[in-house]
């Protein structure tokens, strides 16, 4: 038996920037990156807003770990083509933000970006994708790495511990085979559901805390608020597909009926100039009965 949750996304909106409930965070982190993440606290972020963000379909939460490290956590619903654009462009942004003016680059922040689309994201066939910067030989073939000044400086073994770390999780291509933790919370994030066998850290603390019964009377008006639009943003989309469809097909039968009806009269204009030929009238006279030239009436006639 499982418990039905409220929906992840609402609840990184408004459940899950309550410090009382970083465990469910932390856990999920956890099983994500394979080490353990402790939150120092949640920082502002483009969808910290109560009732108008409640109108779009993404959300994300921006986090700081122990290690200082800034992580972004985006939830996407609704397909988006330059999804990828847009991630770069809200890691380069972190980057530049929280660099201030006057300090050294080594002072940069780690940054993790984890993009959780609930949509056909680009090509291929994993669920779970991970993304990291190194420098590789052109011709050697070896991985470029630190110094041990460096090391000693930056706090960092190698190089792709500086740049800018990616996540990609596609909900709808998990195939609901649990092997490992992280495969929990995705089943979670797919079904709004959490199995009473699940031993994930904290995973079990969301079937607790994320409990649609659990909410109270403000929350539950404003998640049921929140699944009023989703329901009818759906219903939109799907009359729009079913108007589109509907009109793509009367453009195809008013398409095929030009072309029939052109193709009957090239038809019947072929036979009126064969005959007129075969009677032995002037090509000048054909042309002013069919309405064509004598050249293009020529090119018949050697057709013929």
């Amino acid at each position: 038996m499982t418990t039905e949750l409220v929906r992840f996304d609402w609840a990184i909106k408004k459940l899950l920037r309550n410090k009382a409930n970083f465990d469910i965070l932390e856990g999920f982190l956890t099983a994500l990156l394979r080490e353990d993440i402790t939150i120092l606290n949640i920082l502002e972020s483009e969808s910290n807003q109560e009732d108008e963000a409640d109108k779009f379909n993404r959300v994300d939460l921006l986090v700081k770990n122990t290690k200082h490290e800034l992580i972004i956590i985006e939830v996407q619903i609704k397909s988006e083509q330059d999804f990828f654009h847009r991630i770069a462009y809200g890691v380069a942004k972190l980057l530049t933000e929280y660099l201030e003016k006057g300090q050294p680059y080594q002072a940069i922040k780690k940054v993790i970006s984890i993009s959780i689309a609930y949509f056909s994201l680009g090509t291929g066939t994993d669920y779970l994708y991970h993304g990291s910067t190194n420098f590789i030989g052109v011709h050697d073939k070896d991985i470029l790495g630190l110094t041990e000044t460096q090391k000693h400086l930056f706090g960092k073994q190698e190089v792709k511990h500086i740049f800018p770390e990616y996540y990609l999780i596609r909900v709808s291509n998990f195939p609901d085979e649990i092997h490992e933790a992280i495969d929990e919370w995705i089943y979670m994030l797919k079904h709004d559901a959490v199995k009473p066998e699940f031993r994930s850290k904290n995973i079990q603390q969301v079937s607790e805390k994320l409990r649609v019964m659990n909410l109270n009377a403000e929350q539950r008006k404003k998640y049921n608020r929140f699944m009023d639009n989703q329901s009818y943003h759906a219903s939109m989309l799907s009359s729009y597909k079913a108007e589109g469809k509907l009109e793509g097909m009367k453009e195809g039968v008013q398409k095929g009926m030009k072309e029939g009806v052109q193709k009957g009269h090239e038809e019947r204009t072929r036979a009126i100039i064969k005959n007129s030929l075969q009677q032995g009238l002037d090509l000048t006279i054909i042309a002013s009965i069919t309405g064509l030239n004598v050249d293009e009436i020529q090119k018949i006639q050697k057709s013929s």
